[in-house]
C-alpha cells in the first residue's frame, strides 16, 4: 500500500492533533496516532483516552487501510522536510517506510486494531456556533482555571448556554474570569457543563477568529464539535461549579481609570523585587494618583506612582501582581476599569465602556488569601 502526498498537506494535520498526545503515556499505543485512508482521504486520529481529535486531508492513494505511526516522529520529519516536497508513504508488514527525495526513513507500527477511540452518547443538546465567538470566550478565561486542583472541577472551564448567550467561566478558587457572548438560539437552553482543561487549551489552539460555524453537541458525559474536516471529542467533569454570581462584587464601588498599558509596564517593574511566593503589591490610591508598592524579605522595595481617574477618598488594596497582569494582557480597549469598594472586597476589573468579559481578583490587606471558592459557599 502506498500513500502519496505533499508535505504541507500532512504537516498541518499532524500540528493540529500532537497536542493531543502526551508525552508521558500509560499505554504505548496513545503515543501514536492512528491513520486511516478511503477514497484519497487520509484521516488522523488522537487520543488520551479524555480527549479525541480527528482531522482529514486529501491524498493520493486508492484502496483503505488502517495502521498507527509515532506521532511527534511523524510531525518532526515531516516539519524537517522542505516545503513543498513530496512523501510517499509504503506500509511493509509492521514497520511504515516514508521517502521524500533522498531521504528515507523506516518507523514502527502499532496494531490499529488496538488504538482506543471515544464514542459518546447520543447528544441531548446541540447548537451552532461560530468558532470566532468560541475562541474569544476560551482566550479570555483560560488563564483563571486551577493546574491539579484537588477540587477537581476547579481544572476546567464552565461553559453556559442560556437566555440568548453563551458564556465562559474559569477560576482557581483565588481569581475569576467571565466572558460572555450573544447567541442566537431558536430554542429555549439551559446547558451547564465543565470542559476539562486540556481540552480548553486544544479548542484554543483548534479555532481560529472566523464567522465559520462549528456543531457543538453535548452529551451527560461528552462535548463534541465539528468543525469543517476536523472533530473534536472530550469528556466532561462531573462536579457542581461554584456559584460563581455570589462572588460579583456588588455595593457601592469607587471605579479607578487607567491606561491598560501605563499600568501593565507599571506593575511589570514593579512586581521584580515583589515577594516570590506571594507576588504581593499594593495599591495605595488617592484622587488622581495610584501608588504601587512592593517589597520583599530581602528588604527590597519598588514604587511606582500612576495617573488615574479616581475620585474617591484614599484607599489601601493589596493584590497578587500576577492576578492582575493576567488580566491585563488579554482584556480588550486601551483604557481597564477597576470597581473597588473597600481594602477587603474584591475589586471587579472590565474593559472600558464593556461588561461582556468581567474579571474579580480577590483583595488582601495581608498575605492571606481570602478565596472565591469559599465565599461561593
Amino acid at each position: 500500500m502506498k500513500i502519496s502526498a505533499n508535505r504541507d498537506d500532512l504537516l498541518k494535520p499532524l500540528q493540529q492533533i500532537v497536542g493531543v498526545v502526551e508525552r508521558r503515556q500509560t499505554l504505548p499505543i496513545l503515543a501514536n496516532v492512528l491513520i486511516t485512508l478511503k477514497d484519497n482521504m487520509l484521516t488522523f486520529t488522537a487520543t488520551d483516552l479524555e480527549v479525541e481529535l480527528r482531522t482529514q486531508t486529501v491524498v493520493d492513494g486508492s484502496g483503505e487501510i488502517e495502521f498507527t505511526l509515532p506521532a511527534r516522529k511523524l510531525m518532526d520529519i515531516c516539519k524537517a522536510l522542505p516545503e513543498g516536497a513530496a512523501i510517499a508513504i509504503e506500509v511493509e508488514g509492521d514497520k511504515a517506510v516514508l521517502r521524500s527525495g533522498r531521504g528515507r526513513y523506516t518507523l514502527g507500527m502499532l496494531p490499529a486494531q488496538d488504538y482506543p477511540s471515544i464514542e459518546p452518547p447520543k447528544a441531548s443538546e446541540s447548537f451552532v456556533l461560530p468558532i470566532g465567538v468560541m475562541k474569544r470566550l476560551v482566550d479570555k478565561t483560560q488563564f483563571a482555571m486551577a493546574q491539579q486542583d484537588v477540587r477537581y472541577y476547579l481544572n476546567g472551564l464552565l461553559l453556559e448556554v442560556r437566555s440568548g448567550r453563551v458564556r465562559a467561566v474559569a477560576t482557581d478558587g483565588h481569581r475569576l474570569a467571565l466572558c460572555d457572548a450573544a447567541f442566537d438560539q431558536e430554542t429555549a437552553m439551559d446547558i451547564q457543563v465543565i470542559l476539562p482543561r486540556k481540552a480548553v487549551i486544544e479548542l484554543g489552539r483548534l479555532m481560529h477568529d472566523s464567522d465559520v460555524e462549528a456543531k457543538f453537541e453535548i452529551s451527560n458525559s461528552h462535548l463534541r464539535v465539528h468543525l469543517g474536516d476536523s472533530s473534536f471529542t472530550t469528556k466532561l467533569i462531573d462536579g457542581r461549579f461554584p456559584d460563581y454570581e455570589r462572588v460579583m462584587p456588588s455595593g457601592h464601588a469607587e471605579l479607578v481609570l487607567a491606561d491598560k498599558d501605563e499600568l501593565k509596564q507599571a506593575l511589570v517593574r514593579t512586581a521584580i523585587l515583589s515577594n516570590e511566593k506571594y507576588r504581593g503589591i499594593r495599591f495605595r490610591l488617592s484622587k488622581g494618583v495610584a501608588h504601587l508598592q512592593a517589597h520583599n524579605h530581602e528588604q527590597d522595595e519598588a514604587e511606582e506612582e500612576v495617573e488615574v481617574d479616581y475620585q474617591g477618598s484614599e484607599m489601601t488594596i493589596g493584590f497578587n501582581v500576577g492576578y492582575l497582569l493576567d488580566v491585563l494582557a488579554v482584556i480588550d480597549g486601551e483604557q481597564v476599569q477597576m470597581s473597588v469598594i473597600d481594602s477587603n472586597s474584591s475589586t471587579l476589573l472590565t474593559p472600558k465602556g464593556s461588561s461582556e468579559c468581567r474579571y474579580v481578583a480577590v483583595s488582601y490587606t495581608h498575605l492571606t488569601l481570602p478565596t472565591i471558592v469559599r465565599e461561593c459557599g
